[in-house]
């Protein structure tokens, strides 16, 4: 009988669905990290929520892992890097919780807007403090959101039945769903700060998002303005919001998530007009009831060894062997795309060329959108719900094939057009160790194999501008500088530098860079999950 191990909390409708498949539940909760490494041991899954953390180390120890199944969206606590390579599949429950959420969102803002639990705490001490405790109105309030993914899209909805004014920064959602939705895209964050009365947050936690509402931010805010963090701790800078609402500079903030969990302590928790829960947006019965079924669900398909609808990482039998190791390769150019592109594009144009374009290309397609999308929704994109997410957006996806290859035996090539022009990004498999390579950029022909970290410079093609931009990133900033590579475009009078580097280029690195004499743009980009 093959043994699951469920490490913390699951709805009771989800492991007796597991025991009547023929599966031993094995449930042991609270396990510290070195229990958790004895216990995996000879489990064929492991099902856990958001505290167990299931590094590299934990899928080593589990010498028999088939699946590990996470009961809710986020994966920030699973190493799917290291999963993949294991052969380890990893499921999740994506839609259990987006209503959960979002609701969460609408009872925080409300609990911040009337200081409900703060009102609560005096009476029951014995204070009546009416006026003390006066709050504001939802109504012609203006609601910024940041990130019009399931979960923003909801809060909007439902926002704007208490006719509240709608404003979005999301530059990868389309005008026009946008207008379908009744909201006003802004086109910076710092433009949706400005006007927002009450701000909410719903966005994945990714490097670009770590700290997005900072100090900097702030500074744009109107003394009016709440702010509503419901998504991931880390995404708000907690010091920098502290300051912020102790000053007077804003009205106060609503937290469910931070960057440390679980946690007793913060600066937040010192200020009246600070709402805090303990990470709850998904905590109710009925998000708790369909996370531990649809995980059961997807364990019990994994371990027959049926198809796995909500699989984020794709067991690379199911693609065809000279398909296969391009699927690395079609993700990294999505989120190069994503990257160079810098806000949405309506149509994204996927060409195969060569002896791939004799195959089956679709797997290849939905790894180009979980790159393209992955880093700009706010859930795990998986190669089911790509398409889904993709047309939500308003993305219309065409694939082309030809067979006969021009510079390349195989390329994979996307194209796309923004509000600032089009976006072209290349790559090919090189050599018998089917080695990747960018092989271009926006018509710049490029050879540099993707790497982490990168950065793209786009300057005049005048003499000096490499070593103005080595000085910058290298010596003044201490950035070393894995490998470099220039492209020439089609006019000639603009090239292009593509860098690796060894670790981030800060965004304050990028703004020096921008502000250089003979650059004309510089973007940083972030390939690892």
């Amino acid at each position: 009988m093959k043994r699951v191990l469920v490490s913390e909390q699951l709805a009771d409708s989800g492991l007796e669905a597991m025991r009547g498949a023929g599966l031993e539940v094995d449930v042991r909760l609270g396990l510290s990290p070195e229990a958790l490494l004895d216990a995996v041991r000879g489990a064929s899954a492991l099902v856990i929520r958001s505290a167990t953390q299931v590094t590299a180390d934990v899928l080593e120890a589990a010498d028999e892992l088939v699946v590990v199944g996470r009961a809710g969206i986020g994966l920030d606590n699973v190493d799917v890097e290291s999963a993949t390579r294991r052969g380890v599949m990893v499921v999740n429950a994506p839609q259990s919780n987006v209503l959960s959420a979002a609701e969460h969102t609408i009872a925080l803002l409300l609990a911040q807007a009337r200081n409900v639990p703060q009102a609560d705490r005096d009476l029951r001490n014995g204070q009546w403090n009416r006026t003390r405790w006066e709050g504001v109105e939802l109504h012609n309030k203006t609601l910024g959101i940041v990130g019009l993914g399931r979960v923003g899209v909801l809060v909007a909805q439902r926002a704007n039945a208490f006719g509240m004014q709608l404003v979005a920064y999301d530059p990868y959602v389309s005008p026009d769903r946008a207008r379908q939705l009744g909201v006003d895209l802004v086109p910076t964050v710092e433009d949706l700060v400005r006007r927002a009365d009450f701000l909410t947050v719903h966005l994945p936690k990714t490097p670009d998002t770590l700290g997005l509402i900072s100090a900097e931010l702030l500074t744009h805010a109107k003394p009016s303005l709440r702010i509503v963090n419901t998504a991931r701790g880390g995404i708000v800078d907690e010091g920098a919001l502290a300051d912020a609402v102790r000053d007077g500079r804003i009205a106060g903030a609503a937290l469910d998530v931070f960057v440390q969990e679980p946690t007793t302590e913060s600066p937040l928790f010192e200020l009246d007009s600070v709402v805090v829960t303990p990470h709850l947006g998904a905590s109710t019965v009925e998000a708790q009831d369909k996370a531990g079924q649809t995980i059961a669900e997807q364990v019990v398909l994994a371990l027959h060894g049926e198809f796995v609808p909500f699989a984020v990482n794709l067991a690379a039998t199911e693609a065809n062997a000279t398909v296969q190791p391009f699927m690395p390769l079609a993700e990294r150019l999505g989120r190069l795309f994503t990257a160079v592109a810098g806000g949405t594009v309506d149509t994204l144009e996927i060409t195969y060329e060569g002896q791939i374009a004799d195959y089956d290309c679709r797997v290849l397609t939905l790894s180009v959108l979980k790159g393209v999308l992955g880093p700009v929704v706010d859930e795990p994109v998986s190669f089911v719900n790509a398409p889904q997410l993709a047309e939500e957006r308003g993305l219309v996806v065409r694939e082309t094939t030809s067979s006969s290859a021009r510079d390349y035996v195989n390329l994979i090539e996307l194209r796309g057009h923004t509000a600032d022009g089009s976006t072209h990004v290349a790559g090919t498999l090189y050599g018998k160790q089917d080695a990747p390579r960018i092989v271009a950029i926006d018509d710049y022909i490029v050879d540099l194999p993707p790497s982490s970290h990168m950065l793209v410079v786009r300057n005049t093609d005048t003499p000096g501008m490499v070593g103005r931009v080595g000085t910058i990133v290298g010596i003044d900033n201490g950035i070393n500088i894995d490998e470099l590579d220039l492209g020439r475009g089609p006019s000639g009078d603009v090239s292009l530098m593509l860098l690796s580097t060894s670790t981030p280029v800060p965004p304050e690195v990028v703004t020096q860079l921008r502000a250089t004499e003979g650059v004309v743009d510089a973007r940083a980009i972030e390939l690892a999950d």
